[in-house]
């Protein structure tokens, strides 16, 4: 997020939003105020014994960017604005997500004679993102490589502009540009390994920078720099005794390797991890944390690349007729193995109703594939009644697509499918091209660009 959240700002006491007034203290004084808006309230909230959740940790960030965003709108009706006042109205911007702002006001910055030579790379470097995020690359580039000429420099500021045009180039599809910006984001995350206080954001940040990397050359079509990237990962993965990025690097090789045509080799390349992850890790605890989540993939690694199978122990298929797999080919194929207590389930169904509802007409199912359990909102039902309950809940939730009603697990067990919510995608040859369970906004953001990239073959 915003360098200007570095924890800056006076001891923890009333809250920034009270504390003073925006007319009575600077413009460095508001900026300090604003950075500090997320630890003193966090500090509040421990002290009331307020429990943490994603929604008040949300809320929260909202709170900082509305007050950043009251801060800067004062400052700038001030008269005789000078030097660093700049640097932090550009920074209060910045910290609101006004990236028109942030540019004007940090572009006065840097033309003024600041002796401040970390504040002026600092300005650079977020000028730089903005620049990125706002399509401006030529301009972006002209900072950046200003900045590395420039000293001091720092890690963390390298890896987030070289990560930013990476991505700007990865969204205009320039992957040949894109690939230098990933490589050198990449390599200045692994840096900040040697930072213990940088640790744990290290990992984060190797983790997206690794993924630049490697889908920069999955693009180009680069098929062993590709590997190379994700092999690097799985090392790293091994020298920092991080067993879910070292699953992470492994589960997204072994998907490449089957999506490239390779899957007896990248079976024999599960295999291997499964060994290897003895060796590499220092702990029983961490290998065995690999070991055994990729076994539970296993079964997926084998549907992966091969015919998808008729779903079995069908009772109930509405409002449509039931279908076979092979009826199916020449569409792209979603199933959707779900139940109605499932709460994560649910989170799915916004963007399986907008993508049946843009796609259809392209050549997209979406198939519901849930199973009797004896039971409606807590409660034990029968099967007559669970079949209305079953057809009123499709109401209700307004779901377009066909329900399949199983009598018993067997087409969950036969795609590996018991965990829910699991997601399949069969292409319009009937091959199943991604097989993932559980939900949340990266899941969904991967299914969706699976699903074009289904759609657009024929």
């Amino acid at each position: 997020m915003a360098a200007g959240q570095s924890g800056r700002g006076r001891p923890a006491g009333n809250s920034p939003a009270t504390a003073t007034t925006a007319a009575d203290i600077t413009v460095k004084q508001m900026f300090e105020e604003a950075t500090a808006y997320l630890r003193v309230k966090g500090a509040e909230y421990d002290a009331k014994k307020v429990a943490f959740s994603d929604r008040l940790f949300n809320q929260t960030k909202l709170e900082q960017r509305q007050l950043a965003a009251k801060f800067a709108a004062t400052a700038s009706m001030r008269q005789g604005l000078v030097g660093d006042d700049f640097y932090y109205l550009g920074m209060l911007h910045w910290i609101a997500e006004n990236l028109d702002g942030t540019a004007e006001a940090l572009r006065k910055f840097l033309l003024t004679e600041s002796s401040e030579a970390a504040r002026r790379q600092t300005a650079r470097s977020v000028l730089a993102v903005v620049l990125a995020k706002q399509k401006r690359l030529d301009e972006a580039e002209l900072l950046l490589a200003e900045y590395l000429k420039t000293e001091p420099t720092k890690m963390t500021e390298r890896s987030r502009m070289q990560g930013e045009l990476a991505k700007a180039y990865q969204a205009q599809k320039d992957f040949i540009k894109m690939a230098p910006h990933a490589e050198a984001c990449y390599n200045a995350a692994k840096a900040l390994l040697k930072d213990a206080s940088s640790r744990a954001r290290g990992l984060d940040e190797i983790l997206d920078a690794g993924m630049l990397v490697y889908e920069a050359f999955r693009d180009i079509g680069e098929q062993k720099k590709a590997d190379d990237a994700l092999e690097d990962m799985r090392l790293t993965a091994a020298e920092t005794e991080s067993p879910s990025f070292y699953y992470y690097a492994v589960d997204q090789r072994i998907k490449y390797m089957i999506e490239t045509g390779r899957k007896p080799g990248a079976l024999e390349y599960y295999q291997a991890a499964i060994n290897n992850a003895a060796k590499d890790f220092s702990t029983k605890s961490a290998a065995s944390n690999v070991t055994d989540r990729l076994k539970k993939r296993e079964k997926h690694y084998k549907l992966l690349g091969g015919m998808a199978p008729d779903l079995t122990g069908i009772d109930q298929w509405f409002p449509g007729s039931p279908q076979t797999m092979a009826s199916l080919k020449g569409k792209v194929v979603l199933l959707d193995f779900w139940a109605t207590w499932c709460g994560p389930c649910f989170e799915a169904f916004p963007s399986l109703i907008e993508w049946h509802n843009d796609f259809g007409r392209d050549g997209l199912v979406i198939l519901g594939v849930t199973r009797y359990y004896g039971e409606a909102n807590g409660l034990p039902i029968d099967n007559p009644h669970e079949i209305t309950y079953l057809k009123n809940f499709k109401l209700r939730e307004r779901l377009p697509y066909d329900f399949v009603v199983n009598k018993d697990q067997s087409s969950q067990i036969l795609y590996e499918a018991t965990a829910l919510p699991t997601a399949v995608l069969i292409d319009r040859k009937g091959i199943i091209r991604y097989i993932e369970a559980g939900t949340s906004s990266t899941r969904i953001e991967q299914m969706r660009l699976m699903l074009m990239k289904l759609l657009a073959e024929k």
